[in-house]
């Protein structure tokens, strides 16, 4: 298990904020910060850093991707035409593991890049063991048959926790589901509000 998956609801503590809506998450009852200063008074935040939080908890959001990963995301953003704020998300929200948790076939994102990794998955047909994986409008996105009976699938789909965004259309039933189009930001059912501007403003310093 790797330090991004084991430290989750650390990164909620930390950006102060229940990053993924989640009911047990820790910040529910422990609304400051984890280590020893946690309660201690806070300083109003500098523009600098009004920025790096927003970019923390976008990158947060979608399992702590890796730094790397994530700027590597935000410089196609840029080559891309049209608003760059907007490229992000669409992007973002293409990785093959953003788009299975968001089909609700696993309970956390971080869950979405391991069952992907372990090559639960099928995108078209093919399996497909690359998290990051981009999926074009049209892929048909399904659980591979052996692995429909997991404790772990089933208890996802009959969660209550969150709704199905309506880019995507998924048969439950089939354990199946089409990625429609790409969402812009109003599309996306982020918990927490997200400021994609205020992202591009730290790269582009």
């Amino acid at each position: 298990m790797t330090k991004r998956i084991e430290a989750k609801y650390k990164i909620n503590r930390r950006l102060m904020c229940n990053l993924w809506g989640r009911p047990k998450s820790p910040f529910n009852s422990r609304e400051y910060r984890p280590g020893e200063h946690g309660q201690g008074r806070r300083r109003k935040p500098s523009d600098f850093g009004t920025q790096l939080t927003a970019k923390q908890k976008l990158k947060g959001y979608y399992g702590n991707i890796t730094e790397k990963q994530f700027r590597r995301t935000y410089d196609e953003a840029v080559r891309r035409r049209g608003d760059t704020s907007e490229n992000l998300i669409g992007l973002l929200e293409r990785r093959l593991d953003a788009v299975v948790y968001r089909m609700k076939f696993v309970p956390t994102v971080f869950s979405a890049r391991q069952f992907v990794n372990h090559g639960h998955v099928r995108v078209n047909g093919v399996k497909v063991n690359i998290p990051s994986y981009r999926v074009k409008e049209g892929d048909v996105i399904e659980v591979k048959q052996k692995s429909r009976e997991m404790p772990l699938v089933l208890d996802a789909i009959e969660s209550s926790e969150r709704d199905v965004p309506d880019y995507i259309e998924v048969d439950h039933r089939q354990m199946k589901g089409t990625f429609v189009r790409t969402p812009t930001l109003a599309d996306v059912p982020y918990p927490v509000q997200m400021e994609p501007n205020l992202v591009i403003e730290f790269y582009s310093r």
